[in-house]
């Protein structure tokens, strides 16, 4: 008895089981490992592939699930994440003996288009720091010096800041972005020391001593920016620039990736290379304009 219970420990009609059981199935035993935007991604993708919830799982062909992607109405992102959720269901389903081959292989979705984001030139970062009492500028140069997200920016407290050793504890989104500790740049500074001194809420940046709100900040303060000083970017082109400015410093590839809070992409930098904070400063350093 035992052994037939861990030849099939989930009780599973291999010939039966349904589009539905099997996505839930996989929610329960194998989702819980991916990350939460990557779940979130997955479990709105699965809205999109209704008309096949009740159909059996092993009779579905990939003309099916390639209808899903075609007839969702969705840009090239959702897209991608309904082929996603059906590799990840075909690769399931072959360890459980449901299926034998990947119809999800066969898939096509829209590709990623191009990205259109353009870097501040050195000519406009210039031209922030000769603006910098302007209100809200200062938010914009944080922006720039750091790398940061807009969501990671509304979201960071003065208790992440240390004034002491300058660096912040911040970031979201991904498992390499969350919580990660970066330097302060020394020309921003003076920025973290005023910001913290004068927060009512406790975080970095509010608004009539209240948290941020995204919307107010990119309706208002940041479009007043951009037409005052004559730009035309948006809060996520700064984090660009910040890279790119990085790597065309000079810095250290595996220091830009922890900086970021981006995964490096061999193993051997993920597992083997660690970068203390002196290295992380002296790249970040870099930056001298």
């Amino acid at each position: 008895m035992l052994a037939n219970y861990n030849n099939d420990p989930w009780d599973i009609e291999t010939d039966k089981i349904t589009f539905q059981e099997l996505y839930e199935l996989w929610l329960e035993k194998r989702a819980a490992k991916l990350g939460k935007a990557n779940q979130t991604s997955l479990k709105a993708a699965y809205k999109h592939c209704s008309k096949l919830k009740n159909l059996k799982y092993k009779q579905i062909k990939s003309y099916q699930m390639q209808d899903c992607i075609d007839s969702c109405g969705c840009g090239y992102s959702t897209q991608g994440a309904i082929k996603n959720l059906f590799g990840h269901l075909d690769r399931f389903a072959m360890e459980l003996d449901i299926v034998s081959k990947c119809y999800s292989d066969l898939l096509t979705s829209e590709p990623i288009p191009e990205t259109s984001k353009e870097i501040f030139t050195n000519e406009e970062v210039s031209r922030l720091w000769e603006n910098e009492k302007l209100e809200w500028v200062d938010s914009v140069l944080f922006f720039l010096y750091t790398g940061f997200r807009i969501s990671e920016m509304i979201d960071l407290k003065t208790s992440s800041v240390d004034l002491k050793i300058q660096t912040i504890i911040g970031g979201t989104k991904t498992a390499a972005g969350k919580n990660r500790v970066i330097p302060i740049h020394s020309k921003i500074q003076h920025i973290f020391q005023k910001r913290v001194k004068q927060s009512k809420s406790g975080y970095l940046f509010e608004h009539n001593g209240k948290k941020l709100n995204q919307n107010q900040y990119r309706l208002t303060f940041w479009a007043k920016i951009m037409e005052r000083l004559e730009m035309q970017h948006t809060p996520h082109e700064c984090r660009h620039t910040f890279r790119s400015r990085l790597d065309s410093a000079g810095a250290n590839k595996v220091c830009i990736d922890r900086i970021m809070g981006h995964k490096s992409k061999g193993t051997g930098e993920r597992i083997y290379t660690h970068k203390n904070m002196e290295e992380l400063k002296m790249n970040i350093e870099l930056i001298t304009n």
